[in-house]
């Protein structure tokens, strides 16, 4: 069968390598991109038009990993219509344009597939989909960037700032020159949405998820939660509720030590499932880097090309704004630091609560609490708040 590949970036040249060097039953037909690229082996494969790849009839499967909504969201669209099979690793496009998307493929009977949209190689796309689709999904937790966990590693084991950390993760390639979407948590909302729509059966748009980056989190507290074995990750929530409302954020927190995610470190990602009939269930492994993500591009355009008449049942309905709880509403325990404040007043508003020895400031993990009462508190307590941090659900 053969490939398009629209895009020759780090993501869209590894495909083509794995492609050409694995001799599985895929060919690639066109690489699609705008820039030149002299000396490429792959140069007779070269367009700048995308109406070759479109008016072709014998391209069954187009691979995208141009990245960003435009002009992938047309370009994929219209692949669609024509009936072929489409793969991406975008997680943008698919966390805003996604439900759009496999509408188009269900109304077309081709394969819309997006395995490498979240966590690069690591699979769970498809576990998520089919081998955990006996169970009621309870909830998903996931440290979803590579970038902000290799910062956060920096921080709790050198004790560097997060400036510097962030130099070194650029220098090393783990950052971009603009590293916003990665240290202000829109790369990890764009993928919880994603898990979220698929364990819970509707689109949740970014825009409408509660996010925070890791730019604020200061090395006192990083030190401070260590001292309980504790770690300051960037996680990624989907929960559903007891009222069947979902619980979805993105924000620094401290994983305990008992978690599973509390070791995960350097620019690794983990994402914790937990099912009603496995428990929990932690995928784990590099979330990015070329090759990785390209092999689960890969396998996704193999699955495509193995039911080429046959619908994959990926499938997930409009969103439903009225089930997204209100984070501030939700009970879940607090790492907090005050200033000004009397350590046995602040233990006695916060009932359950744990102090942290040895902080320089009045430092506790609080019992089960909104986020709202927990402001209300600390205002009626008259102290000044210099950190308030979830703890990690999982």
């Amino acid at each position: 069968m053969n490939v398009a590949v629209m895009g020759y970036g780090t993501v869209g040249s590894g495909v083509v390598e794995i492609l050409n060097k694995r001799g599985l039953c895929l060919d690639v037909k066109y690489i699609l991109d705008l820039r030149d690229f002299p000396g490429d082996e792959n140069a007779s494969k070269f367009t700048k038009d995308f109406n070759d790849i479109l008016t072709d009839t014998t391209v069954d499967i187009v691979v995208e990993t141009m990245g960003g909504q435009n002009p992938a969201f047309d370009f994929v669209s219209k692949c669609l219509k024509a009936g072929k099979h489409v793969v991406t690793s975008n997680k943008e496009l698919v966390a805003e344009r996604g439900l759009e998307l496999i509408t188009l493929a269900k109304e077309n009977n081709v394969n819309f597939m997006f395995e490498a949209s979240v966590g690069g190689g690591i699979p769970i796309i498809r576990p998520l989909t089919f081998c955990l689709r006996a169970n009621n999904i309870r909830s998903i937790n996931g440290i979803l960037n590579g970038t902000t966990n290799f910062i956060l590693t920096k921080m709790i084991r050198e004790n560097m700032a997060f400036d510097e950390a962030l130099k070194i993760a650029q220098d090393n390639g783990y950052a971009e020159k603009d590293p916003t979407a990665d240290v202000e948590g829109h790369d990890a909302c764009r993928k919880i949405c994603i898990l979220s729509a698929l364990a819970f059966g509707n689109h949740v748009y970014p825009k409408n998820v509660h996010c925070e980056g890791i730019t604020k989190i200061a090395l006192e507290d990083v030190a401070n939660v260590a001292k309980i074995g504790a770690a300051i990750k960037l996680i990624g929530t989907t929960e559903k509720l007891s009222d069947g409302k979902i619980y979805i954020i993105v924000s620094p927190a401290i994983v305990l030590e008992s978690s599973q995610l509390n070791s995960v470190s350097d620019v690794f990602n983990a994402v914790l499932v937990d099912g009603d009939a496995t428990d929990e269930v932690m995928f784990f492994g590099k979330g990015a880097g070329k090759l990785a993500t390209a092999s689960a591009v890969v396998a996704d355009a193999l699955d495509c090309a193995e039911h080429k008449d046959l619908r994959r049942p990926i499938f997930w309905g409009p969103e439903k704004p009225e089930l997204i709880a209100d984070y501030r509403t939700v009970e879940n325990q607090y790492y907090i630091r005050l200033k000004n404040v009397d350590k046995t007043a602040a233990l006695a508003a916060f009932p359950g609560s744990k102090i942290i020895d040895g902080a320089s400031d009045v430092s506790f993990i609080t019992g089960k609490v909104t986020e709202n009462a927990a402001v209300e508190i600390i205002k009626s307590l008259g102290a000044d708040l210099c950190a308030m941090i979830r703890v990690a659900k999982a």
